[in-house]
């Protein structure tokens, strides 16, 4: 499994990388976490506010923070 999250480095989206480490780990889930920061590749991903997150290529959130009951559903 492949999650990306997108940001440039903001308070909000350091903390959804955290958080999305943190859920992987408690889930035990075979997942690379990738950090985009690149804004073209961020846009070319369809996502246009950050912080953004990608799960195999599909966008789950944008804009926001993703809670953490969603986030645990979404890797499972």
């Amino acid at each position: 499994m492949l999650i990306q999250v997108l940001g440039t480095g903001c308070a909000k989206c350091n903390e959804l990388e955290k958080l999305v480490k943190e859920v992987v780990a408690e889930k035990g889930v075979d997942a690379v976490v990738e950090k985009v920061t690149d804004l073209q590749q961020i846009a070319m991903l369809g996502v246009f506010t950050t912080p953004g997150l990608v799960i195999d290529g599909v966008v789950k959130a944008a804009g926001g923070m993703p809670s953490k009951k969603d986030l645990a559903a979404w890797v499972s």
